[in-house]
């Protein structure tokens, strides 16, 4: 299967899955793979590492914003077949165990099911392992505060709400930030084009969720890697703004 790579900058990829997106930074020979999309993208996922001429083996690390199916999908695999480490931010580690789910449930989905567009998307997610139990054995907290020694020097960005360890990654020096689901331009089930916070369901606290959109406004990127929806290109600043007026 064919992925969908867009070329963003010099050595950056945003990559569109089946109703997720992931990253592919590249430095020479070695890359960094931001999420991982569902289980059911993995063909997908290894296609895009060979678009951009590299291999699963060549993945130094890689960094997950939040340890939800559809964003860790192919992580564990990576690591059991590869040696891959999986890095999140140390509040997210144990949810990436799975010694605990912080996820919508199919209850609150069937309840929204009213809602356009969430049963087309509630039976795709189940179709791509979105329910799945695919635990990481061992992930791992980051190594060092600051910009991490990975092609790309991403510098995790603690965004909670959506989860509790939820991270968006800046790249300096590119104008880049990797926001996963902190900040998004677009989702199945919402009606809203261009850049927003996810349908309340998502959010394990709301009111977090907005707050972290302060958080991103402090950030001068002006090109916006969502985890779900287009590239969007222009002040990260305004995005986050935009998003925390749709919130209220």
């Amino acid at each position: 299967m064919r992925a969908d790579v867009h070329h963003v900058v010099d050595g950056t990829y945003l990559v569109h899955g089946s109703n997720t997106n992931w990253v592919i930074l590249t430095e020479g020979d070695a890359v960094t793979l931001v999420d991982t999309g569902y289980p059911g993208d993995r063909e997908q996922l290894l296609a895009s590492l060979a678009e951009v001429g590299s291999a699963p083996e060549a993945v130094a690390a890689v960094l997950i914003t939040h340890a939800h199916n559809d964003h860790l999908g192919s992580a564990e695999y990576l690591r059991a077949t590869y040696g891959t480490p999986v890095y999140l931010h140390e509040a997210e580690v144990p949810h990436a165990r799975r010694e605990f789910l912080h996820q919508v449930s199919v209850g609150t989905v069937l309840g929204n099911g009213w809602r356009p567009g969430v049963l087309p998307w509630a039976v795709h997610a189940l179709r791509s392992g979105g329910t799945a139990h695919i635990p990481v054995t061992a992930p791992q907290a980051f190594p060092a505060e600051g910009a991490l020694d990975l092609p790309g020097r991403p510098v995790p960005v603690h965004t909670p709400g959506h989860t509790d360890g939820h991270c968006a990654y800046h790249l300096p020096g590119t104008g880049v930030l990797i926001s996963g689901d902190a900040l998004v331009s677009g989702h199945p089930t919402s009606r809203v084009a261009g850049p927003q916070l996810l349908p309340d369901m998502f959010h394990r606290e709301r009111s977090r969720a907005v707050a972290s959109l302060d958080v991103l406004a402090r950030l001068e990127d002006e090109l916006l890697l969502p985890g779900h929806g287009p590239v969007h290109r222009g002040p990260v600043g305004d995005a986050a703004h935009r998003a925390r007026e749709h919130a209220l």
